[in-house]
């Protein structure tokens, strides 16, 4: 797939104001601070185009990102960051349950984890919460680069022994770092949007 255009379209929390022109989405959910924002400039080629932030849970609202003029990139709040607020807590969530709820039938959804360390808590949490509604995600391990390579394959079997990921379905190692990751994603992608 080649990205010939990537813009911020919208950024909103109220469902009844996010685009309606009928494109696919591409839903981004993980923790925060997992590498949302890298993954969106990485594959897009765009170094600034999602906003990238040392600290965690800064995110409240759900980012469309136009591609191509074809789908969109939908980069959504980061769940499980322990400090904060719990108003903060809720508003993400409800900003993440109503968009995947209302707008499940339209989507694909990436769940990015990171690959350095076990799938926490909230990780299964989501996993399980969009299996319930039907949805398998496809999982992106981020952060590869950060992994030594003799830990690699260990890391990688905790975190689908961890989730309980099948053997049929799709799962990514990403990096930055790492062309041939992107483009494995890249291709990934361009097939989605072209069997649609």
């Amino acid at each position: 797939m080649i990205i010939k255009s990537a813009a911020l379209a919208s950024s909103q929390t109220d469902i009844s104001r996010f685009p309606s022109d009928g494109k696919f989405e591409i839903a981004l959910v993980g923790r925060s601070n997992v590498g949302k924002s890298t993954f969106i400039n990485t594959v897009t080629g765009r170094k600034g185009l999602a906003r990238t932030s040392s600290s965690p849970g800064k995110t409240r609202t759900a980012n469309f990102y136009l591609i191509n003029d074809e789908f969109y990139f939908v980069d959504l709040p980061g769940y499980g960051y322990a400090k904060a607020s719990k108003g903060e807590q809720r508003t993400i969530k409800r900003v993440i349950t109503s968009y995947i709820e209302k707008r499940q039938a339209d989507i694909m959804v990436l769940q990015l984890v990171d690959h350095r360390i076990p799938p926490q808590a909230s990780d299964i949490e989501m996993r399980q919460y969009l299996l319930g509604l039907g949805m398998t995600p496809v999982t992106v391990l981020t952060k590869t680069d950060k992994v030594k390579p003799s830990e690699r394959d260990k890391t990688f079997r905790a975190i689908i022994e961890g989730l309980g990921i099948s053997e049929d379905e799709a799962v990514f190692e990403f990096s930055s770092q790492n062309g041939k990751m992107t483009e494995d994603i890249k291709e990934f992608i361009g097939e989605m949007i072209c069997s649609i």
